[in-house]
């Protein structure tokens, strides 16, 4: 185990109820993300800049931890996916604003629009194809609504957070009313109630029970070169990806991002982070490793997701996609989305 290993692990779990005191060389780091995908970025900050990053990695529940701690928090910064947990970040008074000239290297799209948040990564939502027996090489998302693909559909939880994602983006598009009678459609072409999470649609292609699912692109990546699992990249071999509407409104992409703490005890030194992790060498060991896309334009993507075609982002600011998902919950929960096909 690694130094910095072994301090993501154990520093922060002997947090006392105490006001946290500023350290010239530390920066202390709530994660959502894996402690597998930022360590070797944060052990390379800590060598270019001599700040150590001490690193609480929890699945969920940190935003509101930090809320909870209020002044006495030592989180400086918080690390997380998904322009929802961004905005609930922002909504629950635990951000401040982010105050470098790195943020311009950030589109507007994908920045709070009062520097509260910032995007480090790109993710898209897309379709993965059987290889078997989808034809199809483009498709939108009108598509999936279509009689042809009733019972040929697979998707995860309509309440996930990627799915609220998706919805949220075609009611900025269409409205309530339109994405109601789309939501419905592709639920009844379900071929059974949402179950799993993306890998899981992929291996129902594999075993042929799903001929187009809905996932997030860095899972092929992470399949295809599974180790642990071999299994899973024989799912992956049978099928490929397609970006939907790509020559419309252009596909829909989420976030992984990060924001400064309210009372963040080290605040430089999280600006410092945030500057390291949108620089050009840190967006592109970002993207190498996790194979999303770099939020910084001119960066490529790695090699193998450039080899699953190029992407036309959706433009829809994220700041407003957001204001949207309570409304899509509301859809999912409407249309009794999860017990699957109604007719």
């Amino acid at each position: 185990m690694t130094r910095g290993m072994t301090r993501a692990l154990l520093v922060l779990l002997l947090l006392a109820p105490a006001p946290a005191l500023a350290q010239a060389d530390v920066v202390n780091v709530y994660s959502y993300r894996e402690p597998g995908l930022i360590q070797p970025l944060l052990e390379k900050f800590e060598a270019e800049t001599g700040i150590a990053s001490n690193v609480l990695f929890a699945g969920d529940g940190l935003i509101e931890r930090v809320a909870a701690e209020g002044d006495l928090s030592p989180a400086d910064i918080i690390l997380t996916v998904d322009i929802g947990n961004l905005a609930n970040a922002k909504e629950l008074g635990v951000t401040q604003a982010i105050d470098t000239a790195a943020l311009t290297r950030v589109p507007a799209a994908y920045r709070d629009p009062d520097a509260q948040w910032v995007a480090l990564s790109l993710r898209a939502r897309v379709y993965y194809a059987s290889t078997a027996r989808v034809s199809e090489t483009t498709l939108s998302y009108e598509d999936i609504a279509r009689p042809e693909w009733k019972g040929r559909l697979c998707t995860r939880s309509g309440q996930h957070v990627y799915n609220i994602g998706l919805i949220a983006t075609r009611i900025a598009h269409w409205g309530v009313d339109r994405t109601r009678d789309w939501l419905a459609a592709v639920r009844d072409n379900l071929n059974g109630k949402p179950t799993g999470a993306d890998r899981d649609q992929v291996k129902q292609i594999y075993e042929g029970s799903c001929d187009l699912a809905i996932g997030n692109t860095y899972y092929m990546g992470l399949m295809l070169h599974n180790e642990v699992e071999p299994e899973q990249k024989e799912w992956a071999a049978s099928a490929r990806i397609i970006y939907p509407d790509a020559d419309g409104d252009g596909t829909q992409v989420n976030v992984s991002g990060a924001v400064i703490t309210r009372y963040a005890p080290n605040r430089a030194n999280a600006e410092k982070l945030i500057e390291f992790l949108l620089s050009d060498e840190a967006q592109q060991l970002y993207a190498n490793g996790n194979y999303e896309f770099p939020v910084v334009p001119g960066v490529l993507p790695s090699e193998q997701v450039l080899s699953w075609g190029a992407l036309t982002a959706d433009p829809t600011p994220l700041s407003e996609i957001a204001a949207h998902r309570k409304q899509a919950s509301q859809l999912v929960d409407e249309l009794r989305f999860d017990d699957g096909p109604q007719n």
